[in-house]
């Protein structure tokens, strides 16, 4: 019997070091977001849901990441407030 997989996927940072205004995880790679190759391999593993911390950019990162949910992957947003720092 397969064990039945959540994620956690912890997008909150304002990403202050990358010296721009757009979102940390929003930032491309390979031609997607940051936060959909995570996104992905919540996917590849099976998970059924990924529950994904957002913060700085909130709605920007929610408004990206919404159309990767699938069926197969619910995707739930909660949002971090006040903001804390590192996770």
């Amino acid at each position: 019997m397969a064990l039945a997989v959540d994620v956690v996927v912890m997008a909150a940072g304002k990403g202050t070091r990358m010296k721009s205004r757009t979102p940390k995880v929003l930032h491309r790679l390979g031609g997607q977001a940051l936060a959909a190759h995570v996104i992905g391999c919540a996917a590849q593993l099976g998970a059924r849901r990924a529950v994904v911390i957002t913060g700085h950019g909130a709605e920007q990162v929610e408004a990206a990441l919404a159309p990767l949910a699938t069926p197969a992957l619910a995707l739930d947003f909660v949002r971090q407030e006040p903001q804390l720092g590192t996770g």
